[in-house]
């Protein structure tokens, strides 16, 4: 399987790919009148969004700066609440270590996200039912969409 049918069975159609064979042909893309295809406002980072997120029983309170699950409070750093939002805010998709340094941690490198990625897994890992950070090799991290209510 190409690199390309791997990322875009990963997609699974939650945004448009494009590939261009250099860097001549992604200019000349990037400058066209039409430009490329638009991208849908849904996968763009929630930094902005304010309010409630929800995944399950999993509350994030951003202007509160509160995450709960089924009514308790978890102790997350501001770091680990913001990327947290991030993975959970709708539409679930697969979040690239580059948007996710740039969007949650102000840009820092990769090392300092994964080891975030590791303490949050580490705080998510008590919550029977709750969220599960996934790596896709190569891509990002996304988690499953929550449980239906009558899963339970």
């Amino acid at each position: 399987m190409s690199l390309r049918e791997r990322v875009l069975s990963q997609l699974d159609g939650r945004a448009p790919v494009h590939s261009c064979s250099d860097l001549t042909e992604l200019r000349e893309l990037l400058s066209s009148p039409t430009g490329p295809a638009p991208v849908s406002p849904t996968v763009l980072p929630l930094t902005e969004a304010r309010g409630l997120v929800k995944w399950g029983e999993l509350v994030v309170d951003r202007a509160g700066h509160r995450v709960t699950w089924r009514g308790e409070v978890l102790p997350l750093t501001p770091t680990e609440r913001e990327l947290l939002t991030l993975l959970i805010g709708p539409p679930l998709v697969v979040w690239s270590y580059e948007r996710l340094c740039v969007s949650a941690l102000g840009g820092a490198d990769t090392a300092a996200l994964q080891s975030t990625i590791k303490r949050l897994r580490r705080r998510l890992r008590g919550l029977p039912g709750g969220p599960q950070v996934h790596t896709v090799r190569g891509v990002g991290y996304r988690l499953d969409p929550p449980p239906r209510l009558n899963d339970h």
